[in-house]
């Protein structure tokens, strides 16, 4: 679906037109292969450029052809409980600046409500502000995270469950997906900084700074948590294993100290002749050394921090 708005800094509303017109947003949403010709051809865009932009295994990455310029990201958004990301599409050209995703994304929603203040006739500014809004999905998700860490975490000394494992290792997949995005975005966005793509006035480099320096804080908060979640799971996996070797030095000093009774009463029950075998008081004297035997081992055991 190809939607055409435009907002100027005389209107306060932002509305959308029958047509394109001198600068529009030109949003794109779960385009057709005919939509993406047609957007090819009326708008002069790189046909292959625009497939690029809705292929799910797109990297972000900045590209320019015949003077328009192709900003390849990844925004986060959850379906079914999952955080995932998508490829997205931004470009600018002479007289417009136009948005390519493979699905309808919450992302736009903000811009089409009115929740952010923008133009779409600046469009310098407009591109920027949609990449700053990237990095605001990504701190939304990547907080959430981080927040639900600290809970889990806060439970390491007591018990926790198979499930808790299991979810950090899932965080452990969406921050490395997170990160796989914001690496090449901010990357691109230093591209950006060069004045190599876009010609920025002062006020937009100093915006363009901003969405940098903060796609970079991004970065170290997603490798941050990254580091809290291996570290949980690396001390974790040394008390599981640590309790476990207790349980088996439990279980093998126990094994010792039955067996020596065992012995005694073992050699007791052959048929072959036997020290106290003809006394009336052999079964105390077997009980008493087998008890004996059995309270010296506990004691070694004890006295060698064994047991």
């Amino acid at each position: 679906m190809i939607t055409f708005y435009q907002k100027t800094i005389t209107t306060r509303k932002l509305k959308v037109m029958p047509e394109f017109k001198f600068g529009s947003w030109v949003c794109v949403e779960t385009p057709t292969e005919e939509e993406l010709s047609h957007l090819s051809k009326t708008l002069g865009l790189d046909l292959g450029l625009l497939s690029d932009g809705i292929d799910p295994y797109e990297v972000p990455r900045v590209e320019e052809a015949s003077g328009i310029t192709y900003i390849f990201t990844r925004i986060p958004y959850e379906e079914g409980g999952k955080i995932q990301t998508a490829p997205i599409l931004l470009g600018m050209g002479e007289a417009f600046v136009f948005t390519v995703s493979r699905k309808k994304l919450q992302f736009f929603d903000r811009f089409i409500e009115g929740h952010i203040e923008f133009n779409t006739t600046q469009k310098v500014r407009f591109l920027l502000q949609l990449l700053g809004e990237t990095n605001d999905a990504h701190a939304r998700f990547i907080t959430l995270i981080n927040k639900e860490v600290r809970r889990l975490s806060a439970r390491l000394s007591g018990t926790i469950e198979n499930s808790d494992i299991i979810r950090f290792v899932d965080f452990e997949s969406i921050l490395n997906d997170l990160l796989d995005a914001l690496v090449p975005t901010s990357a691109a966005l230093s591209k950006l900084l060069s004045g190599k793509f876009l010609s920025l006035r002062e006020e937009d480099k100093e915006f363009a700074t901003d969405v940098h320096l903060s796609s970079g804080q991004l970065v170290e908060l997603c490798r941050s948590n990254l580091r809290s979640i291996m570290n949980i799971r690396t001390a974790y996996s040394t008390i599981m294993t640590n309790n476990l070797n207790r349980v088996i030095k439990l279980l093998t000093a126990l094994t010792i100290i039955f067996m020596l009774p065992n012995i005694i009463v073992g050699a007791y029950g052959m048929n072959v002749p036997l020290p106290f075998q003809d006394s009336p008081h052999a079964f105390w004297i077997i009980a008493v050394m087998a008890t004996s035997l059995t309270a010296f081992a506990l004691w070694l055991f004890k006295k060698n921090k064994l047991l």
